[in-house]
């Protein structure tokens, strides 16, 4: 298990325009990430160091967005303002996950603008609904062409939660690693985890990065 990527919700701007807004604070370019059509839902994608990336996801005028999950989700953090939406986290077997949370993973696609499709699994998002704090889970298919894998010169460093560390260890299950143990499959690798136990809203609220040109956190 280990952190794949974090998503960010477009604000009142769009979805061009947020991800241009944090590109320019990162000093990196998101590039087009296409549709997803079962979920109503397009992003663009920004590569970080160590596998990890950042989407900007907006939802799409279609019914998919409206009936599915994500797409319900990125809806609802888009009509508060945008902003962070979740944290991801990769598994090898989705079997005991699906087994922890009693129910199945759903099918989840994602057409590049070349035509090229990537194909994972996914699980939680009803629980990150419910509970912000809570990552949701991804299982790659196609991870020759996860995101990724296209390096960049921008490393995230830490990750703030507002929420109960030990309710989201409990959802983790014994997979979930401290930071201070390197050497096994610790959720977030080698990005510190920052709880901010006394935020009144449970979620996401920020990330911190290193990159060419200093310090940045969103």
């Amino acid at each position: 298990m280990r952190l794949d990527h974090l998503s960010y919700a477009a604000g009142p701007d769009g979805l061009i325009s947020t991800a241009k807004r944090l590109g320019d604070l990162l000093g990196q370019d998101f590039v087009d990430g296409g549709v997803h059509p079962r979920f109503g839902t397009r992003n663009m994608t920004l590569p970080l160091r160590g596998g990890i990336y950042l989407e900007v996801v907006e939802a799409l005028d279609h019914p998919a967005s409206d009936k599915a999950p994500f797409g319900q989700a990125v809806k609802t953090r888009s009509a508060l303002g945008g902003g962070w939406m979740g944290w991801v986290v990769s598994v090898e077997d989705m079997a005991p996950v699906e087994e922890r949370l009693g129910r199945p993973w759903v099918d989840g696609n994602r057409h590049l603008p070349d035509g090229t499709e990537l194909l994972w699994k996914q699980i939680g998002i009803n629980g990150l609904i419910a509970d912000p704090q809570l990552p949701y889970f991804i299982h790659w298919l196609t991870p020759e062409l996860h995101p990724g894998n296209a390096g960049s010169d921008v490393t995230l460093t830490c990750i703030e939660i507002s929420g109960e560390k030990q309710r989201v260890k409990d959802y983790l299950a014994d997979e979930f690693k401290e930071r201070t143990d390197p050497y096994t499959g610790r959720p977030a690798e080698d990005v510190a985890m920052r709880w901010v136990a006394e935020h009144g809203t449970p979620g996401l609220l920020a990330a911190q990065f290193t990159t060419p040109n200093g310090d940045v956190r969103i």
